[in-house]
């Protein structure tokens, strides 16, 4: 009597299992390793049970992976694969609040909240203390329908660094110092040239500017001489001036410019000729699979969905018609952001090369 409780309440559990929760690990592909977690023997991962997942040894992780039939025929499965841990430092390590570690094996994982119940992780990676998930931060599980935040964990704190202490005796040293006073040069009268009486061009020093005898005269030179000075000072700002030296500079930046801008064109030039070619190859290979339509719309949609390349479903090197043509819009974009790029580029080159042209000229 008790067994038969026991199987109708588990029958109860699974019948009201909630959309965001994982009711079992029965996926039966091929665990494949990639950059996160390596695999021992044979470049496969082993299955991992769940009771094991919240107390992985050092060094081991375990990622749970989703399998989704793109055409919706068959139901989304998943499994636990264990190996060994690999580069996992682009990736932040996660903390559940409010939940235990191995609630989170079982609940479906998303990047925020109000996304609908089939739009979890595909990925989700765990070394029994903190839960990794390619390109999150930060995410929303699902526990018993409830959700739960997975936030970063907190750095340790570091050790603010203690200023060290202002020396104020030697500043106040400084301080009082007395400024050096510049020791002023003695005449030398000795040195001084004496005028001749007969000589006319030869005037002595205290002449020249009548200070007692006549003011305005002695002004009158002295406005004549600083006139003068300022004068000589104009043209040569005039004819050897910065005005040449600035333009010259700034033709020479434009030329530098001009030279970058034309190197990155050529390079967004080549890109877009890649991405050209991957469009080249894959339409080549669509017209391929579709000439048997002839022409046929109904045949030509029939085969975009339910086509593929003939290998098994599931393995690595399957892929679907619909996949092909996605790839193909894909590289098509990508060339014409390339050559929108390689535009811009140039045009710099342009402008920049014709103001340096007009600058080295002028």
């Amino acid at each position: 009597m008790k067994r038969l409780s026991f199987i109708v309440l588990c029958a109860a559990l699974t019948a009201f299992a909630g959309p965001y929760d994982i009711d079992g690990f029965d996926a039966t592909d091929v665990g494949s390793p990639d950059s996160y977690i390596t695999a021992e023997f044979g470049g496969e991962l082993k299955k991992a049970p769940a009771s094991e997942v919240s107390s992985l040894q050092s060094g081991r992780l375990v990622v749970r992976q989703k399998f989704e039939d793109p055409f919706g025929e068959s139901e989304t499965m998943y499994q636990l694969y264990q190996g060994r841990a690999g580069d996992l430092s682009s990736l932040t390590p996660l903390t559940a609040e409010g939940a235990d570690y191995s609630d989170i094996v079982t609940a479906k994982i998303y990047q925020r909240k109000g996304m609908d119940a089939e739009e979890d992780a595909e990925k989700v990676y765990f070394d029994g203390k903190f839960i990794y998930v390619p390109g999150m931060s930060s995410a929303i599980a699902y526990v018993n329908n409830a959700p739960v935040e997975l936030k970063g964990a907190e750095d340790e704190p570091v050790a603010a660094a203690v200023p060290a202490p202002a020396v104020e005796d030697d500043e106040e040293e400084e301080d009082e110092a007395p400024a050096p006073v510049a020791a002023k040069k003695p005449r030398v009268e000795e040195d001084e040239e004496e005028c001749d009486e007969y000589d006319p061009d030869c005037e002595d020093e205290d002449d020249e500017y009548d200070v007692k005898g006549n003011v305005d005269r002695s002004n009158r030179e002295a406005d004549d001489r600083d006139y003068a000075a300022r004068d000589a000072s104009e043209n040569a700002t005039d004819r050897f001036g910065i005005a040449d030296e600035v333009r010259f500079w700034s033709a020479v930046a434009l030329s530098a410019v001009a030279v970058g801008s034309a190197v990155m064109g050529v390079y967004q030039h080549m890109k877009a000729n890649e991405a050209q070619d991957a469009y080249d190859k894959l339409a080549a290979l669509n017209d391929k699979l579709l000439k048997g339509c002839d022409g046929n719309k109904n045949c030509e949609v029939a085969v975009s969905k339910y086509g593929n390349n003939g290998a098994a479903e599931g393995t690595d090197g399957f892929w679907s018609v619909s996949d092909l043509q996605r790839r193909m819009d894909i590289n098509s974009k990508t060339k014409d952001s390339y050559a929108t790029a390689r535009n811009i580029w140039f045009g710099v080159t342009a402008v920049s090369l014709t103001a340096a042209i007009v600058l080295f000229v002028w």
